[in-house]
């Protein structure tokens, strides 16, 4: 019997060996095969506080250091090109015919056309106490998370009519995001993710760090932080499919992971990561092998 178990271990450990080989191979192998350079140069990204990656290859970049908000093309033209007021929080850019921005500070949402013109402002001092922050739920229902009255509001901005208000007692610090989802309400901080249901009661708690901001990609919440991007779907695991402790800043689109690290723009094949996390059996360490292979594409 230990005969067997002793030939069992060493033929899975040499299976194991060589499937890992390969997928090392493999993994080398797309990186080099997968390379795309994005012409963006280090003066643009640089200072940036944010960055964003549309399905059609633009990329957005925020900076708070003169409230600039800036769109490029996959060629690294200028398309258009915003100068605010105000500090504005970019909620996403998946929809770039109608990019929504909300400002604490100014109190009001601004939508943009994709050329970064002015489309459409909504002004909350006028019918809301402090709304301390804002979900773009489609083009005409709004999510707000109103401080002074400590309720969430679902809110038609098309015809201006609340359509519910449920009371959501509680004070976060650190505040950085908020998404509405299947009738959860996703609260993120700097340091946690927060699921509650619409009587604020509390389902799901996890640690994070640096969080930043939410992005849906259908059943999935993706948690966006400085260097690395959380997938969770509810009921499930929650997983970090993308890690690099040098990025400052990462986002992503349906076809690739894009990073801003020592001033330059990198991008990771989405593909090649689906079929290399195929490849590993669900023993091994996905990881372990994404951070000792993740090596950046350099753009320039």
């Amino acid at each position: 019997m230990k005969l067997l178990l002793n030939n069992f271990d060493k033929k899975w450990c040499s299976n194991s060996i060589v499937k890992l080989q390969s997928i090392i191979f493999l993994f080398f192998f797309w990186s080099l095969s997968a390379q795309k350079v994005l012409p963006l140069d280090s003066i643009k990204v640089k200072d940036a506080q944010d960055m964003f990656a549309d399905d059609y290859g633009n990329v957005y970049i925020y900076k708070n250091k003169d409230f600039s908000f800036t769109k490029y093309d996959s060629l690294g033209k200028q398309i258009g090109k915003m100068m605010l007021t105000v500090p504005y929080k970019v909620q996403s850019v998946q929809n770039p015919l109608s990019v929504p921005l909300f400002s604490e500070n100014a109190q009001e949402m601004k939508f943009v056309d994709q050329n970064l013109n002015e489309i459409q402002k909504i002004d909350f001092k006028q019918k809301f106490g402090f709304i301390r922050m804002a979900y773009t739920e489609d083009l005409q229902q709004l999510w707000l998370l109103d401080d002074s009255m400590k309720r969430l509001i679902q809110y038609n901005f098309r015809n201006e009519t609340i359509i519910n208000s449920y009371p959501f007692d509680a004070s976060f610090d650190d505040l950085m995001d908020l998404l509405v989802y299947e009738n959860k309400v996703y609260i993120l901080t700097r340091k946690h993710i927060r699921v509650y249901t619409l009587k604020f009661e509390k389902i799901f708690e996890e640690s994070i760090d640096n969080g930043k901001r939410f992005r849906r990609e259908n059943e999935f919440i993706l948690v966006i932080t400085n260097n690395s991007i959380i997938r969770y779907r509810l009921n499930d695991k929650f997983e970090k499919i993308f890690y690099d402790q040098d990025a400052q800043i990462v986002d992503k689109n349906t076809l690739a992971y894009f990073e801003i690290k020592a001033n330059k723009l990198y991008l990771y094949s989405l593909e090649k990561n689906r079929e290399l996390d195929q490849q590993i059996e669900p023993k091994l360490e996905v990881k372990s092998i994404e951070e000792s292979y993740n090596k950046p594409i350099n753009t320039n």
